[in-house]
């Protein structure tokens, strides 16, 4: 579904991003993991259009798109959940999760189906974000997603500054995603959370992959040179 060979992503004269190689198939879900500062979110944004200066090749269902717009490579079907949610303040769940109707394919999303995966968004939903819990409104960024109904979710950072029962929940929504045939991207610096969820793992360090494995076959002393250089 997604392949991305020889990508270099830059930031003015600075390189972030080093001859980077990924794939995800078809329902496939893939943990990408590294510390703080490994270039997971720039090379996200690299991947849907967010980031121009790059070389290298990126192909999503086939076609070349490392040169389309945000909006073509959303309305493929590449979306992302950003890191920090991105909500639109002065506007109500309802209306914030409306925003995913702008670049809408056709498939199974629907907003009542989002409200039947995150129930508490259909009870809230004239409120502001201001007035949700962070869980909340994670919820609110991945339901606006997926009414644009992708073939391929990439989730920056959810997990990040939640109560853990709040990531439960979201990791078990992401387990009823999979289950209408959405791939998944998790970047996590949580590594336990993320592994345990996919089905491949990848670790960034400092813009170069450092590992590529089956995420239950990854060994703790690989995982740690991987994500540390030690």
């Amino acid at each position: 579904m997604l392949e991305v060979s020889g990508l270099n992503v830059f930031h003015g004269d600075l390189q972030a991003i080093f001859d980077l190689d990924l794939r995800v198939g078809e329902g496939e879900v893939v943990a990408l993991v590294g510390a703080n500062g490994a270039g997971k979110t720039t090379m996200m944004r690299a991947l849907v259009g967010l980031i121009a200066s790059k070389q290298g090749r990126i192909r999503f269902d086939g076609a070349e798109i490392s040169a389309a717009s945000a909006e073509d490579i959303a309305r493929a079907g590449l979306c992302m959940v950003p890191e920090g949610r991105m909500l639109f303040d002065s506007l109500t769940v309802l209306e914030n999760l409306m925003m995913g109707q702008v670049l809408r394919r056709r498939g199974y999303w629907t907003l009542e189906r989002v409200f039947e995966l995150f129930p508490i968004l259909a009870e809230r939903r004239s409120a502001m974000p201001r007035h949700l819990s962070g869980g909340q409104q994670q919820m609110v960024a991945i339901g606006r997603a997926l009414i644009c109904n992708p073939r391929l979710l990439l989730c920056d950072e959810i997990s990040l500054g939640l109560a853990p029962l709040m990531v439960e929940q979201i990791y078990a929504a992401f387990a009823q995603i999979g289950k209408q045939g959405t791939a998944l991207v998790l970047v996590e610096q949580d590594v336990k959370r993320a592994s345990a969820a996919a089905d491949r793992l990848y670790c960034l360090l400092k813009g170069r992959i450092s590992l590529e494995t089956a995420a239950g076959a990854v060994r703790v002393e690989d995982l740690t040179r991987a994500y540390f250089g030690a």
